[in-house]
């Protein structure tokens, strides 16, 4: 057992990250890339020492915060070489909490959101990184635009001032079987392919966030540039934290 941190094992930590880049770099050479996705941290719940710890000795770079209120809790204290992306349902009257605090908002799945940020961008007098949101499940329970409106809405957004239409995020439905995950992910990936091909300006370093802890070896393999991966690093949030990463391991 390694040091204890907020009730997580650094030892299970350690192996817990190791595990993900691996499977990671395998499915990165299987992937549209030739390369393994960015490692985005869904760092919902877990504590600050515990990032922190993350970010001094395991590599990590880039985090993900799915509540505004969660994420002002934690800023003033997080590592300051962390990159810091919002990657949770987004209510325009909070926008302007975390405009500034964030390098991409992962989740803009409506008109009156792309304003909002666009809006409170050019007050800050700064350009925001944004993903178009798809409902790629068709979901009724979930945000996100429908598959067939995404590029549309995309083109849309990226019009307005203070926004840069990075790529595209969505978050599949829950499956049994991983293997089931692909088809949607194939289509995310389509999706994506479709708007860079018909947006006016080309984008450096285009983004397709997909994938959780359930499910980022298959959106790695069809093409993801960005996983978003919680308690496959973590542990589950429903039991004990820092468990080791192993095939039941859900959702996050």
């Amino acid at each position: 057992m390694g040091e204890m941190i907020c009730g997580y094992d650094t030892d299970v930590l350690r192996r817990n990250f190791e595990t993900v880049r691996e499977n990671l770099k395998t499915a990165g050479e299987l992937s549209p890339w030739g390369k393994p996705p960015l490692l985005v941290a869904a760092t919902k719940t877990v504590p600050v020492e515990v990032i922190n710890y993350a970010a001094e000795n395991l590599g990590l770079t880039h985090i993900g915060e799915n509540r505004v209120q969660e994420l002002l809790e934690k800023y003033d204290r997080l590592d300051p070489h962390l990159t810091l992306h919002f990657i949770g349902k987004l209510q325009t009257n909070k926008v302007k909490y975390i405009v500034d605090k964030v390098k991409m908002i992962h989740s803009v799945d409506s008109e009156g959101l792309a304003r909002e940020i666009s809006r409170q961008a050019v007050k800050a007098g700064l350009t925001m990184d944004v993903l178009v949101e798809v409902n790629i499940g068709r979901e009724e329970s979930k945000g996100g635009v429908m598959p067939e409106d995404a590029v549309d809405f995309a083109l849309k957004t990226a019009d307005l001032p203070g926004i840069s239409v990075r790529g595209i995020m969505t978050m599949a439905p829950k499956c049994d079987e991983k293997s089931d995950y692909r088809k949607y992910f194939e289509e995310t990936y389509r999706i994506f392919v479709d708007f860079l091909r018909k947006k006016r300006h080309n984008i450096i370093e285009p983004v397709l966030s997909m994938g959780m802890s359930d499910s980022y070896v298959t959106a790695a393999e069809t093409g993801a540039t960005a996983v978003r991966i919680g308690s496959a690093l973590f542990g589950r949030r429903e039991g004990t934290a820092a468990l080791p990463h192993d095939n039941k391991i859900i959702g996050g």
